[in-house]
């Protein structure tokens, strides 16, 4: 009889233990999920996008050019009120004309140039207005620079025909030469009686190109 009770209990804790090794069996057999939580990021949840960074700015360089100079004025041209006037008879004369030298000194106290060809009449008085034709231009001479430093002269060759070769002229005395210096609109007076024409078709003059002394 207690063979038989031993028996059952022996039987009894075999089930048992194969119940448990059967719960066991099931648990393992059956994986546990895990969960893994990404965390949000700001706003909707999804990554923000990427700014763009500014534009670089370069600072321009500094300019390497010189500043712009001005050259210093050359002399100016010479004007009346800087000049005074003569003549030299030494040229001679041909055919009932004289050739001299109209002399143009500088008595300023800056060098000036001559340039070209003077205007000459032969004129009333120093107040007067021109008599007759003003002289042409011998252009045989080439105009040229001519530089007078204070007290310098440069000159012209200035022909006058005698008024008596006109058998059509109408004489009339004239006190001396009015002489315009190139391009200058005021104009010196050479005292130095003779007689002019007043018939303006009559040219008794004749001026070059001014030449250094």
């Amino acid at each position: 009889m207690r063979s038989q009770k031993t028996l059952q209990g022996i039987t009894l804790s075999t089930a048992g233990v194969a119940a448990v090794l059967l719960l066991a069996s099931c648990g393992l057999g059956q994986p546990q999920s895990q969960t893994t939580t990404t965390p949000a990021g700001p706003g909707t949840g999804s990554a923000s996008p990427s700014q763009s960074a500014p534009p670089a700015t370069t600072a321009a360089p500094p300019s390497s050019a010189a500043p712009a100079t001005t050259a210093p004025a050359g002399p100016g041209l010479c004007k009346a009120a800087g000049l005074s006037a003569a003549t030299d008879a030494s040229g001679g004369g041909a055919a009932g004309s004289v050739y001299m030298k109209l002399n143009l000194t500088n008595t300023g106290s800056e060098p000036c140039i001559l340039k070209g060809f003077p205007g000459v009449s032969l004129a009333a008085d120093a107040a007067g207005g021109p008599i007759g034709a003003a002289a042409t231009r011998d252009e045989s001479v080439p105009v040229t620079d001519v530089l007078l430093a204070p007290g310098q002269t440069g000159w012209a060759q200035l022909r006058y025909t005698q008024a008596g070769n006109y058998t059509d002229c109408s004489p009339v005395d004239a006190a001396g030469y009015r002489i315009y210096p190139p391009e200058d609109t005021e104009s010196l007076f050479l005292a130095q009686p003779t007689t002019a024409c007043s018939n303006a078709d009559i040219k008794l003059l004749t001026i070059g190109a001014f030449q250094p002394a």
